[in-house]
């Protein structure tokens, strides 16, 4: 007798867009999630930079963490400290 697993995982073949999908949607998820784990509008915006900086800062026309700080009233320090919690919150290493 033939030792049949009716595992879905054993099933069912891999679709690599599907699973391309699904890994987008959850770093999106946890991006959407830490920006709105802010305490006010101002705050998630940094947090929306911060996340830029850290992803494309071209779009942020190469701005530093000094720079970022400067422009939203906060020292290099707190900025920074946003970038590693984003870095630990999705697992992004730059």
């Amino acid at each position: 007798m033939k030792n049949q697993n009716t595992d879905s995982f054993f099933a069912e073949p891999l679709d690599p867009r599907k699973e391309a999908r699904a890994l987008a949607l959850e770093v999106i998820c946890r991006l959407f999630i830490w920006m709105a784990e802010a305490s006010s509008l101002d705050e998630r915006g940094v947090r929306a930079t911060v996340a830029l900086y850290c992803v494309r800062p071209d779009l942020i026309d190469e701005a530093t963490l000094e720079e970022i700080g400067d422009s939203s009233g906060r020292c290099r320090q707190a900025v920074h400290q946003l970038a590693e919690s984003f870095r630990e919150t999705t697992g992004f290493a730059s």
